[in-house]
C-alpha cells in the first residue's frame, strides 16, 4: 500500500513503505551508507553517527548498522548526501532508476536498495518486489535444502537398516555361540558341584573324626587334672597333719588339741582353694553403704539455692559447674542465634566452640555442644576444640531430641546442666532431672 504525503503525484519522496524493509534490502542499504559514509565530513554527518566517523568500513557496518539505517530513514538531508555518493559510484543504475526502467539483469536487492536511498517515483514497488523476490528465492533454497536433507536422511536410513541387519545377524551368531558355551559351562559346573559335594562330605567326616579325637583328649586331660588336684589336696592334708604333729610334739600339746588344729587347718586350706576356684573378688561394699540417705557435702543441681543471687546471674552457672562430675550440654544454634544471629552459621559455631573450650579449661566440667544437622547441606568438616564434645543431629532427628537423649543417658544423680532458651527443651530436661539455664546466662558467663 503506497501513500502520498505533501508531494505531487510524481514525487517519490512522498511515497511511504507500509511494511518492514526486507532483510536483504536492508543489508544492501547499510552497505551503501557505509560506502558513502567515508566521503562525508564530520559536520555533514548526523549527530548520532559522528562517533563512527573514524571507524573502518567493516567495523562501521558491524557496530553502526542500526544507527545508519535509522538516520537514513529519519534525516532527508543525510539521505540526499548518501544518494549523491551513490550516483557518483553507480551512475548507470541511478540513471536507470530516474528514468523508471531499472536494468533487467541487475540484482533485485541492489535495485531495491538504490531505489530506497534515491527515492525515485515508484521506489516502494521496487522495494516490495525485491522483498518478495528474496522471499521466493529463500523459499526455493529452503525447499532444495529440505529435499537434499530428505534424500540424505533416506540414504542414511537405508544404510542404517543394512547395518542393523548385519549387526542382527552377527548378534544371532554370537548368541548361538554363547548358548553353546553356556551349555558346556553348565555341564562343567554340575561336574564341579558334584566334586565339591563329595569333598565337603569327606571334609565333614574328617572334621567329625578330629572332633572325636579332640573330645577324647580333653576328657583325658580333664581326668588327669582332677587326679592331680586330688593328689595335691591329699599331699596338702598330709603336710598339714605332719606340721600339726610336729607343732604338737614341740609344744607338748595333747593329742586332742593336735586333732582340732589339724581339722582347722584343713578347713582353712579348703576355703582358700574354693575362693581361688570361684575367683571371688574382695569385698568392696559394706552393709552400711546400702542404706539410702544423704551424705554431707554432696549436692545436686536442685540443691543449689540462689542465695543472694539472681536467677540470671552467671555466678549461679559457676556454682552448678563447680559440682563434682558436672556435665554442661549446650543447645548450639539456640545460643548463637540469641547472642550473634547476624553471623554466618560456620562463624557462629567457631566462636561458640572457642568460648566453650575456655570454659571447660577453667571449670574442668564435661562440655557437650549439640547442633541441628537439618540446617546443613553437607556434612561439616570440623576439628572439635580441646575439652568440648561436638555433636550434630542425624537426619530426621532434631537437636532438641538429641539433647533429651543425652540427658536420659546420664545416671540419676549426676549434675547435668542444659543451656537453652527453648521452653520445651527446658521443661523436658527438667523432668529428666537436669538443670536448665537460659542461653543469655551462658553468653554473659562466656563474655
Amino acid at each position: 500500500m503506497v501513500e502520498t504525503q505533501g508531494g505531487g503525484p510524481g514525487d517519490g519522496a512522498a511515497e511511504v513503505l507500509d511494511r518492514p524493509l526486507p532483510d536483504g534490502v536492508r543489508r544492501r542499504v547499510v552497505q551503501i551508507v557505509s560506502d558513502g559514509f567515508g566521503g562525508l565530513t564530520v559536520a555533514e554527518l548526523p549527530a548520532q553517527l559522528r562517533q563512527y566517523a573514524r571507524f573502518a568500513p567493516n567495523r562501521r557496518t558491524k557496530f553502526a548498522g542500526n544507527a545508519m539505517a535509522a538516520a537514513l530513514e529519519t534525516d532527508p538531508l543525510f539521505r540526499q548526501r548518501i544518494g549523491e555518493k551513490l550516483r557518483e559510484a553507480q551512475p548507470e543504475l541511478a540513471g536507470a532508476l530516474d528514468s523508471g526502467s531499472p536494468p533487467p539483469a541487475a540484482d533485485p536487492l541492489d535495485v531495491a536498495a538504490a531505489a530506497y536511498v534515491l527515492r525515485p517515483t515508484g521506489w516502494v514497488k521496487l522495494v516490495t518486489a525485491a522483498g518478495e523476490e528474496a522471499q521466493r528465492a529463500d523459499a526455493e533454497r529452503a525447499d532444495e535444502e529440505s529435499r537434499a536433507e530428505l534424500e540424505r536422511l533416506r540414504e542414511e536410513l537405508a544404510a542404517a537398516r543394512d547395518q542393523t541387519r548385519a549387526e542382527t545377524e552377527r548378534l544371532r551368531l554370537e548368541l548361538e555361540s554363547a548358548k553353546k558355551e553356556a551349555e558346556s559351562l553348565h555341564r562343567k559346573l554340575r561336574a564341579a558341584l558334584s566334586d565339591v559335594k563329595r569333598g565337603e562330605a569327606a571334609l565333614r567326616k574328617v572334621q567329625a573324626e578330629i572332633e572325636a579325637v579332640r573330645s577324647e583328649g580333653q576328657a583325658q586331660v580333664s581326668l588327669a587334672e582332677t587326679e592331680s588336684r586330688r593328689l595335691k589336696a591329699r599331699l596338702g592334708e598330709a603336710e598339714a597333719a605332719l606340721e600339726a604333729t610336729r607343732k604338737a610334739a614341740r609344744e607338748g600339746r595333747s593329742v586332742e588339741d593336735m586333732r582340732v588344729r589339724l581339722l582347722l587347718d584343713t578347713v582353712l586350706d579348703a576355703a582358700q582353694g574354693l575362693r581361688r576356684e570361684l575367683a571371688l573378688p574382695p569385698v568392696s561394699v559394706r552393709p552400711a553403704e546400702t542404706v539410702d540417705a544423704v551424705e554431707p557435702g554432696r549436692m545436686t543441681p536442685k540443691d543449689i539455692a540462689a542465695r543472694a543471687l539472681s536467677e540470671h546471674d552467671p555466678a549461679v552457672l559457676d556454682q552448678l559447674l563447680a559440682l563434682p562430675q558436672a556435665h554442661l550440654v549446650v543447645d548450639g544454634y539456640n545460643v548463637t542465634k540469641t547472642g550473634y544471629p547476624q553471623m554466618p552459621l560456620e562463624k557462629q559455631r567457631l566462636r561458640l566452640l572457642g568460648q566453650l573450650s575456655q570454659l571447660a579449661a577453667q571449670t574442668g566440667a564435661e562440655v557437650t555442644c549439640v547442633f541441628d544437622g537439618a540446617e546443613l547441606a553437607a556434612p561439616v568438616l570440623l576439628a572439635p576444640p580441646r575439652g568440648v564434645r561436638v555433636l550434630f543431629s542425624k537426619p530426621g532427628v532434631t537437636a532438641d531430641e538429641l539433647i533429651r537423649q543425652l540427658v536420659r543417658a546420664e545416671p540419676p544423680g549426676r549434675p547435668v546442666i542444659v543451656a537453652s532458651t527453648d521452653r520445651e527443651v527446658a521443661d523436658g530436661v527438667a523432668r529428666a532431672g537436669a538443670r536448665p539455664v537460659a542461653s543469655a546466662m551462658l553468653l554473659r558467663r562466656l563474655s
